[in-house]
């Protein structure tokens, strides 16, 4: 295990550190020197295997283990049982990442998907799926005539089995963008 001996001043965004043995990613951070008492770094961490969120303080200069994380590109290319298998497109290495650490992101994820896979000592902690994707409508029910851009919505089955809400005037077989954070319909693509 790669570990470095740094203090909680070395703490950044994305560093990830060891906690008890438990690997925590720093998403925000603050360093505080209150006019009293010592100074602090305030910061807001994410559990790296759960994905839980907490708020934790340390005080300035207090020795830390910092982990190495390599995130590397990879490209989806199929699913085999419980397993997605993706490729380094730079190595042509394939990977097999399990799908409780896909989740519920397999929703979204079609074969060629770009994405970044965290990984730590040849481990994968994580994967990030690009913001937004483009994908097919395969069933939806056709909208009443009348309706305009602004009538409200209704349900609309994706490519991928996942369902989403789109408005009311997405038929069958248009291809609509679709945000891979909370599978929130974005627009019509051509």
């Amino acid at each position: 295990m790669v570990t470095v001996a740094q203090t909680s001043n070395d703490i950044k965004n994305g560093s990830v550190i060891n906690i008890d043995g438990k690997l925590w990613s720093v998403i925000k951070f603050q360093h505080v020197k209150p006019g009293k008492g010592p100074a602090f770094v305030r910061t807001t961490i994410k559990d790296v295997l759960s994905g839980k969120i907490v708020e934790r303080t340390f005080n300035a200069g207090m020795k830390m283990e910092f982990e190495t994380v390599d995130n590397r590109s990879m490209q989806y290319t199929y699913r085999d049982g419980d397993n997605f298998v993706f490729m380094d497109m730079s190595t042509y290495e394939q990977v097999n990442i399990p799908e409780s650490l896909v989740g519920s992101q397999e929703n979204f994820l079609l074969e060629g998907t770009d994405c970044i896979i965290s990984f730590h000592d040849g481990t994968p902690l994580s994967i990030e799926l690009p913001a937004s994707v483009v994908l097919e409508i395969t069933h939806t029910e056709p909208g009443l005539q009348g309706n305009r851009s602004n009538a409200g919505t209704k349900p609309a089955t994706v490519e991928t089995g996942a369902e989403i809400q789109v408005p009311l005037f997405v038929g069958e077989g248009e291809k609509v963008k679709v945000d891979t954070r909370d599978g929130s319909y974005l627009g019509r693509e051509n």
